[in-house]
């Protein structure tokens, strides 16, 4: 077994929020025609000068308080210098020395245990173009090129390829929840690059690699795992191993090299001249904290102990803000906090899921969760005609009805009359004599096809707890 421990810091790129790009008024818009969202200042072209877009650094702002950052009062942009074609003016504008937030923490939990990795800075920088390769040719789309970005750079605190894909999905929640990005990482609003070296306990790390923008939760840890893999296998075989730049091929599950790595003073830094220094209040700065939602860590503690609910139970419901939202204003209400939870674990996510949606895509909101869920509650309705009102809330035909309107609609009431049900019981038992031997012989589980029957007989209408407990009584004399 190796004795190589894993060093691991990751650099995460998440798009902002903002409408406008970072320097002119050119839409952030995805997905538009190639090469329209452009003009000459995000070009770069000679003549042009940028403005920087405030919006932007609220939003960095706003991520480093939710990352428990410090917020520089002072902050200036820089050059950064390469040469590539999907950036025409030869230079990024980024931050180097004096980035707006610094030194902040993101706690992660994995398997019960909670560890902190410590962000060393949140800057904001320029986006580059993008490069569309295929039939032979390289096209260059410069829609995104010159989008507002904050990169988050952690300190080389994670350990192994789970604790990435742990902080990734942390940190990802809590841009979603303070609304700075949108984080489809499908659309490229997050990536990250990963950075490994390996050495043994309690000597200096080793020469470290850089694996370039992945782009999914998966793919992050798939890379990570094989990066170590690899760094293992040539060091455990006498080789050597050079700082590099990597690309991941999540196809073939590889990576390989792109270039040897450069170093900081290759990108030949210098301040910006054409933008001004950042100055930020205290006064700004704890306007930004006021607009802070409560965080999903804190959400989940609120659930345990406002609610009962499980771990588990909090833990889903706080993975989306608008599902957490929802199961709030449902609860707030008063409605029974379990079967508000329950239906949104269960048919809700499923329907989003086979419907394509986002849970912002939602088409009801908490006020007809919590009538669905009172509903069921006080037996008005059984649990699976609550499941059925909750898909028939998901058809345009119904927007706007409530759940009681479709129940009547549907005539879904559950029949919860004492002599009702015990006819139907009567008849079931009659009819399945041979079962109904079962059950006194000793069988007991045979109750459940003759509770079936009942069901059955009703339209599933009548209700389960009172069908068991009256053919209980009636089987026993």
């Amino acid at each position: 077994m190796s004795t190589y421990q894993p060093v691991i810091g990751l650099e995460v790129h998440a798009e902002l929020a903002a409408e406008s790009k970072i320097y002119c008024g050119c839409s952030t818009a995805f997905g538009g025609e190639e090469n329209t969202h452009i003009c000459p200042g995000c070009l770069g072209m000679p003549g042009t000068l940028p403005l920087l877009n405030r919006k932007v650094v609220e939003l960095c702002v706003k991520a480093g308080l939710a990352l428990n950052c410090k917020i520089n009062p002072y902050s200036r942009q820089d050059r950064k210098h390469y040469f590539y074609p999907d950036l025409p003016k030869g230079f990024q504008i980024s931050q180097l020395e004096l980035p707006v937030c610094y030194d902040g923490y993101l706690d992660i939990e994995l398997a019960g245990q909670r560890k902190r990795i410590r962000i060393n800075r949140i800057h904001i920088e320029e986006d580059a173009g993008k490069l569309i390769h295929g039939a032979g040719e390289t096209r260059v789309d410069l829609n995104r090129g010159a989008a507002g970005l904050i990169e988050i750079v952690s300190e080389p605190d994670l350990s192994g390829p789970d604790e990435v894909y742990a902080y990734m999905e942390t940190l990802r929640q809590v841009l979603l929840y303070t609304g700075v990005s949108n984080c489809k990482m499908e659309e490229g609003a997050l990536r990250c690059d990963i950075n490994i070296s390996l050495h043994h306990e309690g000597e200096p790390f080793g020469v470290r690699t850089e694996m370039k923008n992945l782009n999914s939760l998966s793919a992050a840890r798939a890379a990570a795992a094989y990066e170590i893999k690899r760094q293992t296998r040539i060091l455990e075989e006498g080789g050597e191993l050079f700082q590099a730049t990597l690309r991941w091929d999540d196809d073939k599950g590889e990576n390989y090299v792109m270039r040897v790595k450069e170093h900081a003073e290759e990108y030949y830094y210098f301040p910006e001249p054409d933008v001004m220094p950042i100055v930020i209040s205290q006064e700004e700065v704890e306007t930004i904290r006021a607009s802070l939602p409560e965080m999903p860590e804190a959400r989940r503690r609120r659930y345990r102990e406002q609610y009962n609910l499980s771990d588990y139970d909090a833990g889903i419901l706080t993975v989306s803000k608008a599902l957490s939202d929802l199961f709030d204003r449902a609860a707030e209400t008063g409605a029974p906090p379990k079967i508000c939870a329950n239906f949104i674990m269960g048919d809700i996510i499923r329907l989003l899921n086979e419907k394509g949606l986002e849970a912002e895509q939602l088409p009801f909101g908490g006020a007809d969760l919590a009538e669905l869920a009172t509903l069921v509650s006080t037996g008005a309705i059984s649990s699976s005609a609550g499941s059925k009102v909750t898909e028939l809330l998901f058809q345009p035909v119904n927007a706007g009805k409530s759940p009681g309107e479709i129940v009547k609609e549907q005539n879904l009431e559950q029949v919860s009359d004492d002599t009702a049900i015990r006819d139907m019981c009567r008849d079931v038992i009659e009819q399945n004599p041979k079962i109904a031997a079962d059950y006194r012989g000793g069988k007991k589980q045979a109750i459940s096809a003759l509770v079936g029957q009942v069901m059955k007989a009703s339209q599933g209408k009548a209700n389960p707890g009172m069908v068991n407990q009256i053919l209980q009584e009636l089987l026993e004399v």
